[in-house]
């Protein structure tokens, strides 16, 4: 693909932050940044989605805003909330001065600003990472809309926040269940999925110091028969790196020979999360 300057500029910002990006995983950041679209990046786990956050973060100079899903997550824990404490305490000294009003107990003094108000109010650009958003409950997509298409936020008792500068957006999922209409039609989409064997090997031997490149090879080669077969978790890149580094700093120099070969079973659990994911792979190895 014959990336634009700027798609090429980026990437190469991002390598340099330690994240090889694919010509589609570039060329996507530097849409969202040039049309302040959100990105819905997918895939499976374990494939860069939230590094492509971090390191745009680091290749951009921004703050990095990170509000991580889960099941029961709402506007409260997402958005803000208003600090009861101090508004009790407010309560009772209405009672002796007539300088305070019911109405301010829900001024800016009693907001607390959680991650999504925060990057909206920061008075430099950040990236805002929403973390694997399939594991909120589907009602609240509806929360994100608003911040998604308008970059701002409604308070009931305040009013309408704006972005002081757009943030760049990305939400990550690893699709475990199907995202809405509404929040799709507002993200421009990136699947990422495994890379080929070269990237990957390159990979290894970014984020490994000192791994031979024999070595690099052989544990791509065998992520990638391991990824093929029936395991409860297929290894994700992070779990290669793991693997190389506890490989590296116990001085392999491969997992084929006999040598290192029980070394390099000795040390599958770097690798693969299940006892039978190992056997499975070992009887492989």
């Amino acid at each position: 693909m014959n990336l634009p300057s700027g798609a090429r500029t980026l990437a190469a910002s991002l390598e340099k932050a330690g994240y090889l990006a694919g010509d589609d995983a570039a060329l996507a950041l530097f849409l969202a940044l040039e049309l302040s679209r959100p990105l819905l990046v997918e895939g499976p786990a374990g494939v860069g989605k939230t590094e492509l956050a971090r390191s745009a973060s680091l290749a951009l100079e921004r703050e990095l805003v990170r509000l991580q899903c889960y099941e029961g997550l709402d506007e409260s824990k997402a958005i803000y909330e208003w600090d009861y404490a101090k508004q009790m305490l407010a309560v009772q000294l209405l009672r002796d001065s007539s300088e305070h009003a019911v109405s301010d107990l829900f001024g800016e003094k009693y907001l607390i600003a959680r991650p999504l108000l925060h990057a909206l109010r920061s008075d430099a650009p950040v990236v805002l990472l929403v973390d694997e958003v399939d594991r909120a409950d589907p009602e609240f997509e509806a929360v994100l809309l608003e911040i998604l298409a308008e970059n701002q936020v409604t308070i009931p008792e305040i009013g309408t926040v704006r972005a002081k500068h757009a943030p760049l957006v990305v939400l990550t999922t690893n699709a475990t269940r199907e995202m809405t209409d509404a929040l799709r039609r507002r993200c421009l989409h990136l699947f990422l999925d495994y890379p080929p064997a070269s990237r990957e090997v390159a990979i290894l031997e970014t984020r490994v110091p000192g791994i031979a490149k024999d070595l690099a090879a052989q544990i791509v080669a065998f992520a990638d028969k391991a990824r093929a077969l029936d395991l409860r978790k297929p290894p994700s890149i992070a779990e290669s790196i793991d693997w190389a580094r506890a490989l590296v700093t116990l001085g392999a120099r491969a997992i084929v020979s006999a040598a290192d070969k029980d070394l390099a079973r000795a040390t599958l659990g770097a690798f693969l999360k299940h006892e039978e994911d190992r056997e499975r792979a070992a009887a492989a190895l």
